[in-house]
């Protein structure tokens, strides 16, 4: 990937370029990065999506004089259709095919500061935006042409990239461009095209980003190639607490190839003209690296009791109606988790080069503008010293080495000036250093009435913080191992509607006495950050293991059971739409053969999810296989139905993975989960025979987040469909063979 270089462009610049009429773009700072405090504002912002913390049309669309259409996002492609579903959108209002708008994703020198690609929020917010940014844009290039045309506004249309009048009379867009034209705030009550004269949004159009990644094109920053480019390998200590005590650096310089060693407190890397003779001289310097270590890790096989005598505070999720009510029994029960990594199929890796003084970086990160302030502090320089282009990378929803891999190579880049660095870490790096989804433990205990309705509910989760995303330089590696010790930031118990441990915690179904209470772990001996759905997977797997229970001695069908605490009929309806296209029934089936349900609304706040499978436990060898999956979702209006279905069947296999599958293993002092041997995940022969996904669409209705939505209700129909073949309950994370086999005495 031969990707351009440019050190010194700014917003401005790249505005003043050839053609261009918009001369200025408006991206306020955030608060965080701001020399002083901005004033806080009048009252609240109105504007919907990301456009209330940019509201400047020209931070999101630029129009050049040959008509040309340009889109800015802060959020960064990662394989969930981003480049192609955003260009949907704002073709849609703009009345352009998609094809006719050039997208740039995020980079902090050019586009605006959404923070992190992360929580299902892409559609949500920066789609929302770039859609009523458009539709305003519309607007004032229609009445720009009616001022030209001397034509009423009402006589006027957009199409096809002009402004149309009566009597063939029409202006292209790139004519009614004048300088600043869109240097205005967006207006909140900007008018939106009705779903039934739509020509982009819910219709198919093939991914801009796939063709390339199938056909062993130049698809990641793996990929990269630049002119000149070196590349560096690290090489980690053997475990977090490690502490360098010697290396023989005199005899890697002398490796054919090498053209430096970096050396930085416990931080050691090699950089060589080409790829190999990087490995090599890696393998030779941690051949003569010596370490002092020590054992500071819990004892694997009792994570429950440590993170039960661990806990720092203790936080209110919720608290509705009485503390208990009476009723006519308790049910009670516990579930934990295990460490789980995101095991990104690519390892990370970025370039990065230093020239007149800026820092520039290509990273698959999930946050460029957060990555650029850690960054920056670990190399000493103001932010603006520091430019983070996305690159897409091979794998990863969540916090995975992207971050890391980034700070390793700006740092080394640093002693080879104007020389692009290529880091590239190694499998056993990923897999060891990357940060893990953190452990949990859940306890539920619900009172249930005559009838078997739920009247009282309490659920306990026992966690550490699931975001330790950059954060300060001591979210790094780089900067935790270089001689000035960034200390890791301070764990804190953090309690949103956006959520983190607790997400999802909050059960969707009608319970007039609820109390939901985090016991926050803020010690972290083992690394831990987000992993896709963060706290939601642990907690719907939980409550929907659990709702499986209540339905069994209430004696009720548990679809039906679920249905009958619902009152949302967005809820209700896709939970019918599953049951139904899954033919739902509850009777019994041939031993070793169960069925399972589960739902949820990802964080309560974004989309709905059900779902419907079989399973077949084979006793003997403790396997399960899942051979029939049916989903329903309803994420809002459907910009993109077939990326919507992607998403969706790819949670659903992920969410399988993790379920049956994964766990990292570690003893006292090291993480022992090196490679695929040691940390399996699915493999194509147990991929389910069918996995079918119906989206219930909303045209008009706002976007609702989708890709999270499917982990927590397939661990969670996994549970229960292995509860109704085998009669027994597993309460714990991953469903591995040996622990099958246990539970069911073989």
């Amino acid at each position: 990937m031969n990707a351009p270089h440019f050190p010194d462009l700014t917003r401005r610049g790249f505005l003043t370029g050839a053609g261009a009429l918009v001369v200025s773009f408006a991206i306020p700072v955030h608060a965080q990065e701001a020399a002083t405090p901005a004033p806080a504002p009048a009252k609240p912002s109105t504007l919907p999506g990301s456009l209330a913390d940019t509201p400047s049309l020209d931070a999101w669309i630029r129009i050049d004089a040959d008509g040309s259409i340009t889109v800015f996002t802060g959020k960064a492609e990662l394989g969930q259709g981003t480049k192609t579903s955003l260009r949907q959108i704002a073709a849609e209002e703009l009345e352009v095919e998609p094809v006719a708008i050039r997208l740039i994703t995020a980079d902090t020198a050019l586009t605006p500061d959404e923070g992190y690609t992360a929580g299902s929020q892409t559609i949500q917010n920066s789609g929302t935006a770039i859609r009523h940014a458009s539709a305003q844009v519309r607007q004032i290039l229609v009445a720009k042409a009616s001022e030209k045309l001397g034509v009423p506004v009402d006589q006027l249309k957009a199409q096809a990239g002009k402004v149309v009048g009566p009597n063939g009379a029409a202006l292209g867009y790139g004519e009614l461009v004048v300088t600043d034209f869109l240097h205005v705030d967006a207006a909140a009550d900007t008018r939106l095209k009705a779903p039934e004269t739509y020509h982009a949004i819910g219709k198919p159009f093939a991914r801009v980003d796939i063709p390339t990644k199938v056909t062993g094109g130049e698809a990641f920053v793996q990929d990269m190639r630049l002119p000149g480019m070196v590349h560096a390998r690290v090489v980690r200590p053997p475990s977090y607490s490690a502490k360098l005590t010697g290396f023989k650096e005199a005899a890697v310089k002398a490796m054919p190839g090498v053209v430096a060693v970096v050396h930085d407190g416990d931080f050691l890397a090699v950089v060589a003209k080409e790829e190999f003779q990087a490995m090599k001289a890696m393998r030779a310097m941690a051949a003569t690296a010596t370490w002092q270590e020590g054992a500071a890790l819990p004892d694997q096989d009792q994570l429950a009791a440590f993170l039960d005598k661990s806990v720092a505070e203790v936080g209110t999720v919720t608290s509705v109606g009485a503390e208990a009510a009476p009723g006519a029994r308790t049910v009670e029960a516990q579930f934990t988790r295990a460490y789980q990594m995101h095991g990104s199929i690519g390892p990370s890796s970025a370039v990065a080069m230093v020239d007149n003084g800026l820092t520039t970086v290509w990273t698959h990160t999930q946050g460029v503008y957060p990555d650029r302030k850690s960054i920056a502090q670990m190399l000493g320089v103001p932010p603006e010293k520091v430019r983070c282009i996305h690159t897409e990378g091979s794998g990863c929803y969540g916090h995975n080495g992207a971050d890391d891999a980034a700070a390793d190579a700006a740092l080394i880049a640093q002693a080879l000036p104007r020389t692009p660095v290529r880091v590239q870490w190694m499998r056993d790096q990923e897999h060891l250093w990357e940060p893990y989804g953190p452990a949990m433990l859940t306890k539920a205990s619900a009172t249930l009435d005559e009838k078997g309705s739920i009247v009282s509910w309490h659920y306990d989760l026992w966690s550490n913080n699931h975001g330790t995303r950059p954060g300060s330089a001591g979210s790094l590696i780089a900067g935790r191992l270089m001689a000035k010790h960034f200390p890791p930031d301070p764990a804190k118990l953090q309690i949103s509607p956006l959520g983190n441990g607790d997400r999802n915690a909050i059960p969707l179904y009608d319970v007039p006495n609820q109390r939901v209470n985090w016991h926050f772990v803020a010690d972290m001996p083992v690394r831990v950050s987000a992993l896709r759905g963060l706290g939601a997977y642990c907690n719907v797997f939980s409550i929907e293991s659990f709702m499986d229970e209540l339905a069994l001695v209430a004696k009720a069908d548990r679809v039906e059971y679920r249905l009958r605490h619902l009152k949302d009929p967005r809820a209700r309806k896709v939970i019918e739409v599953a049951a139904e296209k899954f033919g739902w029934s509850d009777d019994p089936m041939p031993e070793g053969r169960g069925r399972g349900f589960a739902f949820a609304k990802y964080k309560n706040h974004a989309a709905y999810l059900a779902i419907a499978l079989e399973a077949d436990v084979d006793r003997d060898s403790g396997a399960i296989a899942i051979s029939h999956v049916v989903c329903a979702v309803d994420c809002g209006e459907a910009v993109a139905p077939d990326s919507i279905v992607n998403q969706t069947e790819g949670g659903i296999l992920q969410s399988l993975s993790w379920t049956l599958y994964e766990a990292v293993h570690f003893n006292d002092t090291r993480i022992l989960s090196a490679d695929w041997s040691a940390y399996p995940i699915l493999r194509f022969s147990a991929v389910p025979d069918s996995v079918e996904v119906h989206v219930v669409d909303n045209p008009g209705s706002p976007y609702l987040g989708v890709a999270e939505a499917a982990q927590g209700p397939t661990a969670g129909a996994i549970a229960n469909a292995f509860r109704h073949a085998t009669g027994k309950r597993i309460h714990d994370l991953p469903y591995t063979r040996e622990r099958v086999k246990a539970v069911l005495g073989v």
